[in-house]
């Protein structure tokens, strides 16, 4: 794939993280492509359907296995905004994607790197090709601005609880 088709799938899986944003979820987005052809997509929702499981990469695999009638996803490529977490990296190495293209590094929980590198051990059955690095810049900023955002949120809300605590008798 080109530089420029990664990009645009990125900007394809940013749209996704939007969704996930105006949902009130961490915003995170993922597009499962194979032969230039979405079969999968999905964005952050363990909040909305109280599901620990409900990343964007696992609702893109979940979906693309559903066009595919397979749980081998081979031939695919799996655009993420942010580096998947390590139940999304196993389940990559599971589903036999070929390549995996993400956005952000995540320095605390990320999987193909940054905490540690499933997909990159040398020990599992399946290797999957990793890019990083795509609009990674937009990636982080769109996930920095929803943080600072939610922090504002926490604090506004402390201070109607002491302001409120104070106005009583």
């Amino acid at each position: 794939m080109s530089e420029t088709s990664d990009e645009y799938w990125m900007r394809y899986a940013l749209q996704l993280a939007h969704r996930a944003r105006e949902q009130g979820e961490v915003p995170v987005g993922a597009v499962l492509v194979q032969h230039d052809q979405v079969i999968g997509e999905g964005w952050n929702r363990p909040i909305e359907q109280h599901d620990p499981t409900a990343h964007a990469e696992m609702m893109a695999l979940r979906q693309g296995g559903k066009v595919l009638e397979n749980y081998r996803l081979l031939d695919t490529t799996l655009y993420v905004t942010l580096e998947p977490c390590i139940m999304c990296a196993g389940a990559i190495v599971h589903s036999r994607i070929g390549r995996l293209v993400f956005g952000a590094r995540d320095e605390k929980t990320g999987a193909a790197g940054s905490l540690v590198d499933i997909l990159g051990h040398p020990g599992m059955n399946h290797q999957v090709r990793v890019e990083h690095g795509v609009l990674a810049e937009e990636c982080a900023a769109t996930l920095s601005d929803f943080f600072r955002m939610r922090r504002a949120q926490k604090r506004a809300q402390r201070q109607a609880l002491r302001a409120a605590q104070a106005n009583q008798p």
